[in-house]
């Protein structure tokens, strides 16, 4: 006897469906807490090794995904465009019940292979790495904001520091949202100021040259508003926030590599010129354990930049990347060319190298298609070195 159970997952609740040698015995729907997962387990230990089919609702399913998991039940969890093209053809009238039904009816014609489970390591990981890129998100939006602000109140402090960015720089935009809070402080105050604006160590010399060009900016700045403005405190606010952000999204990234450290593919990844540990723990998060995929063609397609190829008669369209992959780790894996080509001056790396060959055979202006045809090359370096256990040399891939 063969039972598959189909479910069809939604925020609160979700549709059970029961198939049973190709004919449904049972269908109800359960809500996703333990009241309804404590029914749904009655149901599975009535059946000797059932096959539970799902498809991935992001957030939503992973409840479910940790339930069975928790109880030693192996389950398929379809990618949902997968499911849609498995489904469409079978689908008559769409319905949370049907959807659910049909997913246990094709189990048996497709044969679907278990999910693979990785390790709760690399799910930790991956949650950390979108925390982590969550927080980068606030905080470009945080420091937009600040610098439209500061354009009203003083906007020649962001010339202050070699880039308007850092703790040093928002503790100073912190004290000196206005030219009138330079102006009415004498120079040794001012120096006092500026030496508690960094938690580093700062020489006697750096602090006054800092504390004449602030005085020389202030007297040539011209604000828009009185001290007394809400603006003034707004320009406050965001500096302190995007103290508070950089020094979370940094206590975050300790986290990560506190976790990947003692993953082997965590030095191999940093072997790799270019790649330094933000990437690295980024890069295991998003991609996961790299060993589930036989081919590096596999992951190209997890992160959405293998090519799709349309022709018909005599018309070819040019060939375009998906996208429909991980967004997350195409982003990441695309800046990541980018950092080996400025890195390759002192580290080199054959796949800077390709890339910058690429570029010059090439006639676009864009440098998109020379990165995503590089980032195939590094996936396939990454794939070969994880699942071989080896370190990057470069020296290595000049004889091949």
């Amino acid at each position: 006897m063969r039972a598959v159970f189909g479910i069809d997952v939604s925020k609160a609740s979700s549709e059970v469906a029961i198939v049973i040698n190709g004919e449904k015995v049972h269908g109800y729907s359960i809500t996703n807490d333990v009241i309804g997962f404590s029914r749904l387990l009655e149901d599975l230990k009535t059946v000797h090794n059932p096959e539970i089919v799902f498809e991935a609702t992001g957030v939503y399913s992973r409840r479910l995904q940790a339930f069975l998991e928790d109880n030693d039940y192996a389950y398929t969890r379809l990618n949902p465009l997968a499911a849609k093209k498995q489904l469409d053809s079978l689908r008559v009238r769409k319905t949370d019940k049907i959807d659910a039904e049909k997913l246990a009816q094709s189990q048996f014609v497709l044969n679907r292979k278990p999910t693979y489970i990785q390790e709760e390591v690399y799910q930790e990981l991956r949650d950390l790495s979108r925390f982590y890129q969550n927080l980068t998100e606030d905080i470009v939006r945080t420091k937009n904001r600040l610098h439209k602000v500061l354009q009203v109140t003083f906007p020649e402090i962001e010339t202050l520091l070699s880039a308007p960015t850092g703790e040093q720089y928002w503790n100073l935009v912190m004290s000196f949202p206005s030219k009138d809070y330079v102006l009415a402080l004498n120079a040794s105050e001012l120096e006092n100021s500026v030496r508690l604006s960094t938690s580093k160590r700062i020489s006697d010399k750096r602090v006054s040259n800092l504390t004449e060009n602030l005085q020389d900016l202030a007297k040539q700045s011209y604000c828009a508003v009185k001290k007394t403005s809400p603006i003034i405190e707004e320009v406050r606010y965001d500096a302190e926030e995007l103290l508070r952000l950089s020094n979370r999204r940094q206590a975050v990234l300790d986290d990560m590599v506190a976790l990947a450290q003692p993953l082997p593919e965590y030095d191999i990844l940093l072997s790799i010129p270019g790649i330094a540990e933000t990437t690295a723990t980024s890069t295991i998060g998003e991609l996961g354990d790299i060993r589930r995929f036989q081919s590096a063609n596999q992951i190209n397609a997890f992160i959405g930049i293998d090519l799709r190829h349309y022709e018909s008669g005599n018309f070819l369209a040019k060939e375009h990347i998906t996208k429909r992959g991980n967004p997350y780790a195409r982003k990441i894996l695309f800046k990541c060319i980018h950092n080996m080509a400025s890195a390759s001056h002192t580290n080199p790396c054959h796949i800077a190298e390709f890339y910058a060959k690429r570029k010059r055979q090439s006639q676009a202006t864009s440098t998109k298609p020379h990165t995503i045809a590089a980032m195939h090359r590094l996936i396939r370096t990454i794939h070969y070195l994880i699942t071989h256990n080896k370190q990057y040399d470069y020296h290595s891939t000049q004889s091949q």
